[in-house]
Protein backbone atom coordinates (compact mmCIF):
# COMPACT_ATOMS: atom_id res chain seq x y z
CA UNK A 1 0.00 0.00 0.00
CA UNK A 2 2.60 2.24 0.66
CA UNK A 3 4.46 1.91 -2.33
CA UNK A 4 1.27 2.76 -4.16
CA UNK A 5 0.30 5.60 -2.81
CA UNK A 6 3.53 6.88 -3.09
CA UNK A 7 4.06 6.31 -6.65
CA UNK A 8 4.64 9.87 -8.48
CA UNK A 9 4.40 11.21 -4.64
CA UNK A 10 5.96 12.45 -1.57
CA UNK A 11 6.82 10.40 1.18
CA UNK A 12 7.04 12.77 4.18
CA UNK A 13 7.56 11.76 8.23
CA UNK A 14 5.81 9.18 10.93
CA UNK A 15 4.27 7.37 8.12
CA UNK A 16 2.48 10.36 6.04
CA UNK A 17 3.05 10.46 2.24
CA UNK A 18 1.03 12.25 -0.83
CA UNK A 19 0.07 10.79 -3.28
CA UNK A 20 0.04 11.90 -7.06
CA UNK A 21 -2.74 14.14 -6.66
CA UNK A 22 -2.16 15.58 -3.63
CA UNK A 23 -4.22 13.54 -1.00
CA UNK A 24 -2.40 13.09 2.26
CA UNK A 25 -2.55 9.28 3.84
CA UNK A 26 -1.01 8.32 7.01
CA UNK A 27 0.04 4.24 6.86
CA UNK A 28 -0.22 2.82 10.22
CA UNK A 29 0.47 -0.57 11.94
CA UNK A 30 -1.81 -2.16 13.68
CA UNK A 31 -0.03 -2.47 16.28
CA UNK A 32 1.05 0.97 16.79
CA UNK A 33 -1.82 2.01 18.71
CA UNK A 34 -0.94 -0.70 21.20
CA UNK A 35 2.76 0.08 21.37
CA UNK A 36 1.55 3.37 21.81
CA UNK A 37 -0.90 3.00 24.70
CA UNK A 38 1.79 1.15 26.74
CA UNK A 39 0.70 1.68 30.62
CA UNK A 40 4.57 2.05 31.23
CA UNK A 41 5.27 5.61 30.46
CA UNK A 42 9.21 5.08 29.82
CA UNK A 43 8.33 2.60 27.06
CA UNK A 44 5.41 4.77 25.34
CA UNK A 45 8.34 7.56 25.12
CA UNK A 46 10.81 5.07 23.41
CA UNK A 47 8.14 4.06 21.39
CA UNK A 48 7.26 7.82 20.47
CA UNK A 49 11.04 9.11 19.96
CA UNK A 50 11.58 6.17 17.37
CA UNK A 51 8.82 6.75 15.28
CA UNK A 52 9.22 10.34 15.16
CA UNK A 53 12.92 9.53 13.38
CA UNK A 54 10.50 7.09 10.84
CA UNK A 55 9.96 8.11 6.99
CA UNK A 56 7.74 4.50 6.65
CA UNK A 57 7.05 3.15 10.10
CA UNK A 58 8.53 0.21 10.98
CA UNK A 59 6.87 -1.76 13.23
CA UNK A 60 9.67 -4.34 14.31
CA UNK A 61 11.86 -1.34 15.11
CA UNK A 62 8.94 0.26 17.82
CA UNK A 63 9.24 -2.73 19.30
CA UNK A 64 13.01 -2.91 19.66
CA UNK A 65 12.62 0.81 21.09
CA UNK A 66 9.65 -0.82 23.30
CA UNK A 67 11.68 -3.15 24.71
CA UNK A 68 15.27 -1.34 25.52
Amino acid sequence: MWAALGESGTIEQCGWLKDRWGLSWQILPKQLGELMNDPDPARAQRITEAMLQMVKLDIAALEAAASR
